[in-house]
């Protein structure tokens, strides 16, 4: 598979779970989720504020700047939203505590793409 075509995958997933999921809320789970964590009271607020995060991840992957950092910011930001999760409220995960495996695949899809596989097209480009 391509770089090229990683990165749109891999962009497509944030901006989905971004606007889809939590800014235009069709899938409830995710503010439910947010409410379980971190209160009722702003649940749909910091739902939103999350949505709003993941577009600007997946603008910034899109982007091409900076994508070691984005890199580790995403590996960073998937399994810690996953740990907290699967010990918070594994009940609304779509796969259940078997969502942190499907995490760890993503979380290793961004690694390869944007720290193995990158690096190797920049090479490409330079000679």
């Amino acid at each position: 598979m391509s770089y090229r075509l990683l990165t749109i995958c891999l962009a497509a997933v944030w901006l989905v779970n971004g606007l889809w999921c939590k800014v235009l809320g069709q899938t409830p789970r995710h503010e439910m989720i947010v409410a379980r964590i971190l209160g009722d009271e702003y649940a749909r607020e910091m739902t939103m504020i999350i949505g709003i995060g993941e577009i600007a991840i997946a603008l910034w992957i899109v982007s091409g700047y900076f994508i070691r950092l984005h890199a580790m910011l995403q590996i960073s930001l998937v399994i810690l939203m996953n740990c907290i999760e699967f010990a918070l409220a594994p009940d609304l995960l779509l796969w259940g505590r078997f969502n942190l495996i499907f995490a760890s695949f993503f979380a290793g899809s961004v690694y390869y793409t944007f720290m193995v596989l990158q690096p190797k097209m920049s090479s490409l480009k330079k000679g």
